[in-house]
């Protein structure tokens, strides 16, 4: 058995997102093979205090902000993103597909 709670096993996945790249709740909850994506988000809204653990580089399967009322201002969120080069738009990531992480490419890296 891991030694690693829940949390610290979502944050781990987390701060592996590369900075310009977006994943998403549910591919974190997949990859871990733990739990949901409701799981993750809960996991994630505790982080704020970790400033290693890049939470709003997680979005909906959508490329929703759907976290973005988390963060202190609920605007923080996209600002954090624009300034690593994403464009959102109406509290969506543009290009998604093209921008999505998936936790399976720490294998290849």
């Amino acid at each position: 058995m891991s030694s690693h709670s829940y949390f610290d096993l979502v944050y781990e996945v987390t701060r592996h997102i590369p900075p310009g790249r977006v994943s998403t709740y549910g591919a974190i909850a997949d990859f871990l093979s733990l739990g949901s994506a409701r799981m993750v988000g809960w996991a994630l809204n505790h982080c704020h205090g970790l400033k290693d653990v890049p939470a709003h580089r997680v979005v909906n399967s959508k490329g929703e902000l759907s976290g973005r009322m988390h963060f202190k201002p609920p605007s923080s969120m996209a600002a954090r993103l624009k300034k690593e080069g994403v464009k959102v738009k109406d509290d969506r990531v543009v290009d998604f597909e093209r921008l999505f992480w998936h936790p399976r490419e720490l294998a290849v890296d």
